[in-house]
């Protein structure tokens, strides 16, 4: 416990050295117009880890598989979707394009409706295993990305580049009232969610054992599966979707911190989330110039970190 204590202020003092190198490197007194800007894509940043490495850690412990993240469930697809049908059918200067307010409020609103009536009708107490309804949800994204290519292709060449500004998660020019907005959405569900880490901690044993030591398993599942997909909606909604990132943090927590604890495994990861969102801002910005973006990195990273993670449980099974 006390070795898990000092990796988590390691954590932490990283993310504070992250941050203060990102505000006030180069900084040249431009504390009125440059401060600000960056002040708000740190905070977009740091609430869009949080969002994901919670909801990851989480709905890896209800499916109890380190290798599925909630993007499984067909959101990251839905909300790419519903930006090409935005373009495709209202044009790319309609209100719900240009104002990024009312796109972010359709845009989490549909993702939270989608995620309940796939809940409500498909995952079933004692019925059907959260196994199907992780098997509806990758019919149901790929669905919607087929539908999104088949659309893209008939789109006009110069509105289609506002749809593909929305696929790749980007973190310039992020409206700061967004931000607030999202900070109220994620911390609710922060406070509603720390209040079942005990059970988690139980969950995680699997259902039959958490049943028969008194944990209404269907119950705080379905819970959690809201919860998840409420911070991945806001966070998707806030910058954009980032598929593989949420699958590298969780499992470097497993790794770093060798715990049951879910209060231990969330913090830490959330902080990893801080550390690689931000530092990995600030390499794209000073050492490649902007001819990257992070999404690329991290997907690209992510996608070699997923092969080793199946080549692993191959070898250990």
């Amino acid at each position: 416990m006390r070795k898990n204590r000092t990796r988590l202020i390691v954590l932490i003092v990283l993310a504070i050295v992250s941050c203060a190198l990102y505000l006030f490197y180069e900084l040249n007194g431009s504390y009125d117009y440059a401060l600000p800007r960056r002040a708000v894509k740190v905070a977009a940043m740091a609430l869009t880890g949080i969002a994901i490495a919670y909801s990851t850690v989480i709905f890896q412990t209800i499916t109890h598989n380190r290798i599925l993240t909630p993007s499984i469930m067909g959101l990251d697809s839905l909300y790419i979707l519903l930006q090409t049908l935005f373009v495709f059918f209202l044009g790319s200067m309609h209100v719900t394009v240009v104002n990024q307010h009312v796109n972010f409020v359709l845009s989490v609103i549909s993702m939270i409706v989608f995620a309940l009536l796939l809940y409500k009708f498909l995952f079933q107490a004692g019925k059907r295993p959260i196994y199907f309804l992780l098997l509806v949800g990758i019919i149901v994204g790929t669905f919607f990305s087929s539908i999104t290519t088949f659309l893209q292709v008939l789109i006009d060449p110069n509105e289609f580049l506002r749809v593909q500004d929305k696929m790749f998660a980007s973190f310039n020019n992020i409206n700061g009232d967004l931000v607030w907005w999202a900070f109220g959405i994620i911390a609710i569900a922060l406070i509603i969610g720390w209040r079942y880490m005990e059970e988690l901690d139980v969950l995680s044993l699997g259902r039959d054992v958490a049943i028969n030591l008194g944990v209404p398993y269907d119950a705080i599942v379905k819970r959690m599966l809201i919860l998840s997909s409420v911070l991945i909606a806001v966070s998707t909604a806030l910058v954009g979707p980032i598929t593989f990132f949420g699958l590298i943090v969780a499992n470097l927590s497993y790794q770093y911190f060798n715990t049951y604890k879910h209060k231990i495994l969330i913090t830490g990861a959330a902080f990893m989330s801080i550390i690689a969102l931000v530092g990995g801002q600030w390499i794209v910005e000073r050492v490649f110039s902007f001819s990257t973006t992070l999404s690329v990195i991290i997907n690209f990273v992510g996608g070699i970190y997923f092969i080793y993670l199946l080549l692993k449980e191959s070898r250990s099974a």
